[in-house]
């Protein structure tokens, strides 16, 4: 076995090497020299250390039950979500985890000290639910805290038990852990949180590592070696003061995301009704635009069409997932008028034009500001209005209304 274990490791170092070769001719010099503005801060500070897992080469997309259920869930629920991904198209586009948030277990570990599913809510078990959610061709996702408890209180954390509940996460088909930060008993989350990394890999099963210590030690700087995402910032509100602080917040570790590991400033509120459809609009386009996480956090068994329409816009998705894997971040601001962009595969752009502002307003976007030749001529895709606009000289204008955004995809000619 001892062979055997070696020639796969040093095949899996083999494919490691490959990939980050091929990442550094991919984006490195050429992209960079033809958009300096964008792309100058990117491999600075980026830790050499891939995850070890191989996951998360694009930001992970999925839904979450917290935003909109918090510790409402049960079984029957997460059924119907997994139909409803397939039913409504989001899977086909990429939407690919189904992931349960707090309270799914037993308050008390059983006698061997393993996780207990909450026999009121998943009386079929999780190993049962992964196994529906599998047939569906989707991935399950689970939840847990690096502390005594989780955030509720309401079951046990996985502090000390990390081992033993990877492997059951493990037995049970999970294939993605969010891993909170509650009840933490003051121990340092760069104690806690590469304890249960390391026995996920030790699990024996892929399990994407989504870490969520809220930004506290600045996880964008040490976090890459140890999972595929740490959140950045505390937990988002349905409103638009959470919403753009948050973009905010995750905008200054933009330089440390790459493929294999992601800034999270927490999931979609998307459909939930706190803010109007424009403010929705922004928000899923920044988040794409910065290769946020693209987690659903609204009840997409009744979601209504102009939802479904946001959550669905597969230029705008494509730019999440684009292969470069550059976040985009905000290059320009004018009182509340914003310019964001980023890099993106073939030497193209993407920009968004963000009014933050109350009232109607008028945006431009410079070539110089975005890194181009102000000479080059580019062709300018409007992803929200699915429209061309040709060959497109040293800036491009939008008259963008309160709270709203435009997005393009520049192509240099």
């Amino acid at each position: 076995m001892a062979g055997i274990k070696d020639i796969h490791s040093s095949k899996c170092g083999l494919l490691h090497l490959l990939l980050i070769v091929a990442l550094i001719c991919f984006n490195g010099t050429p992209t960079s020299a033809r958009h300096p503005k964008l792309n100058h801060h990117h491999h600075h500070h980026v830790p050499k250390k891939f995850s070890e897992n191989g996951l998360g080469l694009t930001p992970q997309m999925g839904w979450n039950s917290w935003n909109h259920f918090q510790c409402n869930i049960e079984e029957k629920l997460i059924r119907e979500t997994a139909d409803a991904m397939v039913s409504t198209g989001l899977s086909a586009l990429g939407y690919e985890y189904i992931n349960l948030d707090d309270c799914w277990a037993e308050l008390n570990r059983d006698s061997q000290g393993n996780f207990v599913a909450k026999a009121s809510t998943f009386p079929s078990g999780i190993k049962a639910l992964a196994d529906y959610v599998h047939g569906k061709g989707l991935k399950l996702g689970i939840y847990s805290s690096a502390g005594t408890q989780t955030c509720s209180n309401q079951m046990p954390g996985s502090l000390g038990y990390e081992e033993q509940d990877a492997k059951t996460f493990a037995s049970w088909g999970i294939d993605y852990l969010k891993y909170d930060n509650c009840n933490n008993n003051n121990i340092s989350p760069k104690e806690r949180y590469p304890v249960m990394g390391k026995a996920l890999l030790n699990s024996g099963r892929s399990i994407f590592y989504s870490l969520c210590e809220w930004g506290q030690e600045d996880p964008a700087t040490w976090a890459k070696s140890v999972g595929n995402s740490w959140r950045t910032t505390g937990d988002i509100i349905d409103n638009w003061d959470s919403m753009t602080s948050r973009a905010d917040i995750n905008d200054q570790w933009a330089s440390y995301a790459g493929p294999g590991g992601w800034n999270d400033p927490d999931m979609l509120e998307v459909g939930n009704g706190g803010m109007t459809t424009e403010e929705y609009r922004s928000h899923f386009s920044i988040w794409a635009l910065v290769k946020a996480p693209l987690i659903i956090g609204c009840d997409i068994r009744s979601m209504d069409r102009t939802t479904l329409a946001l959550l669905s816009n597969k230029e705008v998705i494509a730019v999440n997932q684009d292969k470069l894997g550059i976040q985009g971040k905000k290059i320009k601001k004018d009182g509340d008028l914003e310019v964001w962009g980023g890099a993106l595969s073939e030497n193209r752009v993407a920009l968004v034009l963000w009014n933050r502002g109350s009232s109607q307003a008028t945006i431009t976007a410079y070539w110089s500001d975005l890194g181009l030749n102000s000479t080059t001529v580019a062709d300018a895709r409007d992803l929200w209005a699915h429209s061309t606009q040709a060959s497109v000289q040293g800036q491009i204008s939008a008259t963008v209304a309160s709270h709203d955004c435009k997005m393009y995809v520049l192509s240099p000619k």
